[in-house]
């Protein structure tokens, strides 16, 4: 009797996790959770920004018949699909932490294979560098278009002349839409490289 307990006390019986899987299983669910709110936040914020920039420009295009805006053309495109792909990265942040619990799993078994974390993290990656690449792009296309009006304002009453020129506040709302975009992004290339440094410590 004494012998079985010292054997379930030291773990000899039941499940016990190697300590390394722990280790990697651990900060899959902090990368993952992390990662998730950081996007979640970031993009949310930078929707906002985006749909009142897309409203507030479509309004006053509508009212002055011009289409010269910090909105139009390619980048507002891109930057539409780099805040996109945010969503896209939180979820994949949030399969982190299944992915963590599936570690954890008492059937070794079912527990997925370095191989799979490995994917998992490649996927992940992917998504973030991806996305970073549109909202680069769209920053570029943004802040590009507001240079052209910065430069085509040689008098100072050019905003009475031709309103379409002349620099909204909403144009300034779109690039800190972008910015967010980019930080979510980061948020998800950092997470991805943390969890591929600590597998590649364990192998």
């Amino acid at each position: 009797m004494e012998t079985l307990l010292e054997r379930i006390m030291t773990g000899e019986l039941g499940y016990s996790l190697p300590p390394a899987v722990r280790r990697i299983a651990n900060n899959f669910r902090l990368v993952g959770w992390v990662s998730f709110w950081v996007q979640i936040v970031s993009g949310v914020i930078a929707t906002l920004l985006f749909v009142t920039s897309l409203l507030g420009l479509q309004s006053v295009s509508n009212r002055t018949g011009g289409a010269e805006n910090a909105a139009a053309g390619g980048g507002f495109l891109l930057a539409a699909l780099g805040l996109a792909a945010v969503y896209v990265g939180a979820f994949w942040a949030f399969q982190y932490t299944r992915f963590a619990r599936r570690l954890k799993s008492t059937n070794p078994d079912l527990r997925p294979k370095p191989k799979n974390a490995a994917k998992m993290i490649t996927t992940g990656l992917g998504i973030s560098v991806l996305g970073m690449f549109f909202g680069l792009l769209g920053a570029g296309g943004v802040v590009g278009a507001l240079m052209l009006k910065v430069i085509s304002q040689p008098q100072s009453n050019i905003a009475i002349t031709n309103p379409s020129l002349a620099v909204e506040p909403l144009d300034v709302f779109l690039v800190q839409s972008t910015i967010n975009t980019l930080i979510s992004h980061f948020a998800g290339i950092v997470g991805s490289l943390w969890l591929s440094r600590t597998i590649n410590k364990q192998s």
